[in-house]
């Protein structure tokens, strides 16, 4: 079985996270991974990229975390693909199959509605998958469901230790007959909880992952304590509490 995290945040572009593209790489090689999706938070989410900067600045610093991911990938036999964790209002969306030239040629992708977000992104030639539908975070004020709109659903995200929101979105899935899929959901090297999903199939492109997912050719994976490593010495704990602000 092929084994790929779709979930995967990185320091370069993500605020909350403390690793870089290339230690994250490096770190799913060592744990027997075919392949990550290397998914940041984008505009209105928890970017750490300044948003002051001219739109094809921005989308370059919020591509290098995926790109150094993507390089060291390379050197070791890891496959490397790119997405992003779009937010609207304490709703994630995984959103796949659209590129780094895509975003410099579209900067109105943040500045759209919602509705107009699924939109674009499925005329473009993309697709989303719901993160997480049911956690709840103070930063969260109400859950927000997108059946008719989203293309999968993430039943189990690795970083939760409360199965109940994993069950619940699971639940969801079924109740509207979604894809489903998974990820880890991971922002440093030592806290990666397992998840993802097992192929037979390997995957080569995102329409690959697309494709297995609506046919229901793949085995989402549950979070696994073993794979968590001891905090470092040098873990910055101020800039996880100034990220959470």
């Amino acid at each position: 079985m092929y084994i790929y995290d779709t979930h995967v945040h990185t320091s370069q572009a993500s605020d909350c996270a403390l690793s870089s593209g290339a230690q994250m790489a490096q770190k799913y090689k060592e744990l027997g991974y075919d392949g990550i999706f290397i998914t940041d938070h984008f505009f209105h989410g928890n970017t750490c990229v300044d948003r002051s900067l001219p739109w094809a600045d921005w989308v370059r610093l919020f591509c290098q975390g995926y790109e150094d991911a993507k390089k060291q990938g390379e050197k070791i036999g890891l496959d490397v693909f790119f997405g992003w964790e779009y937010s609207y209002q304490g709703s994630d969306l995984l959103t796949y199959g659209l590129d780094k030239e895509w975003l410099t040629a579209h900067p109105e992708v943040v500045k759209v509605g919602i509705a107009e977000y699924f939109r674009l992104i499925h005329e473009s030639g993309g697709f989303i998958v719901h993160a997480h539908p049911f956690r709840e975070a103070p930063y969260i004020h109400h859950i927000q469901l997108f059946p008719r709109q989203v293309d999968g659903v993430e039943i189990i995200n690795a970083s939760h230790k409360d199965e109940k929101f994993n069950e619940r979105a699971e639940f969801y899935a079924k109740t509207y007959n979604l894809p489903v899929s998974g990820g880890s959901d991971s922002h440093t090297t030592w806290s990666i909880a397992g998840g993802g999903i097992e192929t037979e199939e390997k995957i080569t492109s995102a329409d690959d992952y697309l494709r297995i997912m609506r046919e229901g050719k793949l085995k989402v994976r549950s979070r696994r304590e073993d794979f968590l490593c001891d905090m470092p010495k040098d873990f910055d704990w101020d800039k996880i509490k100034r990220a959470a602000l």
